[in-house]
């Protein structure tokens, strides 16, 4: 059958607009006037120059993401084996959990914890945070704090989603065996459920690097705060956005790569790609 001559070069009209907006693109991104040389600089206040204010964002992004994983794999994995139980009320406790921190914007969250968390506190807490702390640390812990809790419902649903897909005998297994549930759940099903689920782990992960970055809006120090103070200062609006971009990349790369290596070290056997 022929082609009519209108379809034929309808269908090569996406390719020659993609191939215009992709030239288009680099004609924008050559005209403009880079100046790298802007991070050896030195800042305006402080023994230190502009890549020394990004490499202290850096430190500060990856000590927020490490600390707030670890609160958020720890909590997630308790809440997801809570959702699993065969108590109601635990079951429900769970399934709470869960919907508070993840139907609530999280940029509504990070002011709450900032703001709001202090306020509820015992007056002799709420004052030594809010009076005693270096602000500095304040900015960390409730960052660290809302940043984790959140993630960790997310890592809720990973872990009840991986243990509810393993085969039922496995549990009864177990049990039949004298092990008692929390032992079953210990020695049987979780190890299991985690080498299931270190894909989306992997991706949790990488989410919660990249939300990191909202913790500045509460006045955090991180990359994304240093990009701003760069950005106030020098007026080099394109070198310092596109310097943490890179800085995003390179960390969830890195997460990615060592994510990959762990999957294919503990990968269960029988299952696709599994030794």
């Amino acid at each position: 059958m022929v082609v009519p001559h209108s379809t034929r070069k309808m269908s090569f009209s996406p390719i020659f607009e993609g191939s215009a907006a992709t030239l288009f693109f680099l004609e924008f991104i050559m005209s403009i006037d880079w100046n790298w040389g802007i991070f050896l600089q030195q800042a305006p206040f402080g023994n230190t120059t502009y890549l020394g204010w990004l490499w202290s964002g850096f430190q500060v992004t990856v000590a927020l993401s490490i600390t707030a994983w670890i609160i958020a794999f720890l909590v997630g994995s308790l809440f997801g084996i809570l959702r699993t139980v065969p108590n109601r009320f635990l079951s429900s406790l769970g399934t709470l959990y869960v919907e508070l921190f993840r139907n609530v914007p999280l940029i509504v969250q990070f002011f709450t914890w900032y703001l709001v968390v202090p306020e509820l506190l015992p007056e002799n807490i709420g004052m030594w945070f809010k009076s005693e702390l270096d602000p500095n640390v304040q900015f960390f812990v409730s960052s660290m704090l809302c940043l984790g809790l959140f993630t960790a419902a997310r890592v809720c649903e990973q872990v009840r989603a991986a243990i509810q897909s393993l085969p039922r005998g496995q549990k009864n297994a177990g049990l039949a065996m004298g092990l008692t549930l929390p032992q079953t759940y210990r020695y049987v099903l979780l190890p299991n459920a985690y080498r299931v689920i270190v894909p989306p782990m992997t991706s949790e992960m990488m989410n919660l690097v990249k939300n990191s970055a909202i913790a500045s809006t509460i006045g955090l120090v991180d990359m994304a705060a240093q990009a701003g103070k760069l950005l106030d200062y020098s007026a080099h609006a394109w070198e310092s956005f596109t310097a943490i971009t890179l800085a995003y990349v390179l960390i969830n790369t890195f997460i990615m790569l060592v994510m990959n290596l762990v999957e294919r070290k503990i990968r269960l056997p029988g299952n696709l790609g599994g030794k």
